[in-house]
């Protein structure tokens, strides 16, 4: 993920400061953000993505970003606060490993394709893992039998 400056405002209140974000994933998607800090708050102005994200996509977008936006911008917490990785700034939350998390893995893969969002992005979002690795676990709780097999291409 990077962040960068957009541009400043200054008036006589204080100061509007508006940052560019982009997110690129290893197959080739990305969202691009424009995020506004005014009074202490930080706040999406606007958000572009190839491929479109979902109403669900959009709220594990705020949590993808928040910690390092809110560094970048001089609020908030810095790296090294609970849950943080201190090298990247992202937040990544426990996962069991082995049957457990294989199995929890195929437990957000069905309620995503139920619910009629993306699985992959569930299942990224629920481990806090990059597309590649989420795809990783989900073959793995594929070959424990969580999940049925993907049908033959033809």
């Amino acid at each position: 993920m990077s962040v960068w400056p957009a541009w400043a405002v200054r008036d006589d209140t204080g100061a509007t400061a508006w940052f560019g974000v982009r997110l690129e994933f290893g197959d080739g998607a990305r969202v691009d953000a424009l995020a506004v800090v005014c009074e202490g708050c930080v706040s999406i102005e606007d958000v572009r993505a190839a491929p479109a994200l979902s109403l669900d996509d959009l709220t594990a977008l705020a949590d993808w970003i928040e910690a390092p936006l809110s560094e970048a911008c001089g609020v908030g917490a810095g790296p090294g606060a609970d849950g943080e990785d201190a090298g990247s700034g992202l937040v990544v939350p426990a996962w069991p490993r082995g049957v457990e998390g294989q199995w929890l893995v195929a437990q957000k893969y069905r309620a995503a394709q139920e619910q009629g969002v993306d699985p992959v992005l569930a299942v990224m979002r629920a481990t806090g893992q990059d597309r590649r690795k989420s795809l990783r676990l989900i073959g793995q709780a594929r070959d424990a039998g969580f999940l049925t097999r993907r049908r033959a291409r033809r």
